[in-house]
């Protein structure tokens, strides 16, 4: 049985390639550009584009189980051909689907559990990896600036998200099921940003942006309008649904979500001048 995982070289796709590796799993990597794609012996590496139905046949070919990400290109923008990977997927004999959401549906989630496959929607919180963000000023200055300093999150770790969406996959029990996916503690911005002060053993400054101050800064880096209102807006108004803590990573994993400080021990010199 061959297993297709889409957003190979991503944040949570990466770490899904390597938990089905060791589970023994033949493994197809679908990525944009395999020449750039470094992945362990066996794997097989393929080109694909999530938003070009047509470049993804020959991917699903003898595929038995996929897992698809509802995003794509270069603006990781919702995917529009949901439906159309869909049919793909049911026309290839593909049995079970993954899908990993952010914080808006699209067209996928609809268009998959209408196509009777057996599906689930894997569902997690802010990812550990985005304070990756503060690598840069940590590094040179020893200090974050960030506005909404007391705005906490559950946030859960990328490897967790794929042990999950890796046991759905290959397990029975999961099809139909939604798993919001949490880590073990909710943080404010000021607790992470100590806890990465204590974990690294070298003192991390904070200071708090106004929103005013956050959005001059955003805008000078080039981000895009929409999405600075976006960031604004969750951690100016954190939502409380996905941020409650639980315990589904240990009940599907068998084993306890990992911990912010050792995503950092992990990460550490990422932090370290």
């Amino acid at each position: 049985m061959t297993f297709l995982v889409t957003g190979a070289t991503g944040t949570v796709g990466r770490h899904i390639v390597d938990e089905l590796v060791r589970d023994g799993r033949r493994v197809r990597a679908l990525t944009r550009d395999p020449g750039r794609a470094t992945m362990p012996a066996g794997v097989e590496v393929v080109a694909g584009d999530l938003t070009v139905t047509d470049s993804l046949v020959s991917a699903f070919d003898g595929v038995t189980g996929v897992h698809l990400i509802n995003f794509g290109g270069d603006d990781y923008g919702l995917l529009r051909n949901g439906r159309e990977i869909a049919e793909l997927a049911v026309k290839a004999g593909v049995r079970r689907v993954t899908v990993l959401g952010g914080w808006d549906q699209g067209t996928l989630e609809p268009a998959v559990r209408a196509a009777g496959l057996e599906w689930t929607f894997v569902c997690p919180t802010e990812f550990m990896s985005n304070a990756l963000g503060w690598a840069e000023p940590i590094r040179t200055e020893g200090v974050v600036r960030e506005p909404f300093g007391d705005a906490t999150t559950a946030m859960v770790h990328e490897a967790d998200i794929a042990a999950v969406a890796a046991r759905a996959l290959v397990e029975d029990g999961h099809a139909g099921r939604t798993y919001g996916l949490t880590g073990p503690e909710r943080l404010s911005i000021r607790d992470k940003v100590r806890v990465i002060g204590e974990t690294i053993g070298r003192p991390v400054g904070f200071v708090e942006l106004t929103e005013e101050q956050a959005r001059e800064r955003m805008a000078a880096e080039g981000q895009p309008q929409e999405l600075i209102d976006f960031l604004i807006g969750v951690f100016a108004n954190v939502p409380e649904e996905p941020n409650i803590v639980n315990d589904t990573v240990e009940r599907v994993t068998g084993r306890p979500a990992r911990t912010f400080a050792r995503w950092v021990a992990e990460h550490a010199d990422a932090f370290r001048p």
